[in-house]
């Protein structure tokens, strides 16, 4: 029998898949584990500098959500618009709207008004298009995401247009209302807007221009547009009827057209003044009112 002559212990080896730390001859301390067998065991040194515990993969259909690297987010829904079509078109048949693809207007006439209809908030695709299908006009407009506007269909010297007019007004307090003026009138002059007394309550309305909304309070108005050169009434200033002493004030100037205007209260009006024939002078009014 072979003698050892260095007096060092040999512990046998375990069986497979037994026993505890063996040494590797290595001139460290360090024992080395066993590996487990296939499946089992827990976190398991890598060899790398840092002491973050490396977690074997489960095996294929087991194990819980594994971060796949990208973030995923929740769909963001903007809110809708509302959206309403005047047809401001002299001498042109009813008409239909789309936006998009969408119908939303079957049958518009001259001088006449939609309802409001939900639209997604964004740019949107806008056509006007004659009863038998002929489109006149396609145009992408914003339709800004909780809006409320007006998009009307006028004239123009090469054709027809769509303007947009905001609705966003606030009701007034104190049973109080809005006014003001929209001129859609192609041909139309500068337009003052004056009350019976004289009082110019807008200066200078042009063609596709509306007015700011000016407070007005209950009661009855007869409202004149004509051609003047009186300056207006403070911005700031409400509009009010006056005392029977101060009506009838002398050289009132020569009137395009007039309106009488029975104002309730927590109402908003908007007067559009439209053509009625291809002259200067060729304007009718159109009274809308929103509650």
């Amino acid at each position: 029998m072979e003698r050892i002559n260095d007096n060092t212990p040999v512990i046998p080896l375990p069986n497979p898949g037994e026993g505890g730390p063996v040494y590797d001859g290595n001139s460290g301390n360090t024992p080395v584990i066993p590996l487990p067998n296939p499946g089992e065991g827990g976190p398991v040194y890598d060899g790398s500098t840092g002491n973050i515990p490396v977690i074997p993969l489960p095996n294929p259909g087991e194990g819980g959500p594994v971060n796949g690297g990208s973030s995923v987010r929740p769909p963001i829904w903007l809110p809708l618009s509302r959206v309403r079509f005047l047809n401001a078109a002299f001498g042109y048949t009813p008409i239909r709207i789309q936006i998009n693809r969408v119908r939303v207007v079957t049958r518009l006439g001259y001088a006449s008004v939609s309802s409001y209809v939900q639209a997604p908030g964004g740019y949107q695709t806008i056509t006007v298009s004659g009863l038998d299908g002929y489109t006149y006009l396609r145009k992408t407009m914003p339709l800004p995401p909780g809006s409320l506007s007006t998009i009307a269909v006028i004239n123009t010297p090469s054709g027809l247009d769509l303007l947009q007019i905001s609705d966003q007004c606030c009701l007034q307090g104190n049973c109080a209302s809005n006014f003001r003026v929209s001129n859609l009138a192609l041909n139309s002059p500068p337009i003052d807007v004056l009350l019976k007394d004289g009082r110019v309550v807008y200066a200078d309305v042009r063609f596709k221009e509306t007015t700011i909304f000016k407070r007005v309070r209950p009661g009855t108005y007869q409202f004149l547009f004509a051609e003047t050169d009186r300056s207006p009434m403070p911005s700031w200033m409400d509009i009010e009827t006056l005392d029977s002493a101060f009506l009838g004030t002398p050289d009132l100037p020569d009137t395009i057209v007039s309106l009488n205007l029975e104002v309730e209260k927590n109402t908003n009006y908007t007067v559009f003044l439209l053509s009625s024939g291809t002259g200067e002078r060729d304007i009718q009014t159109m009274v809308v009112t929103d509650r």
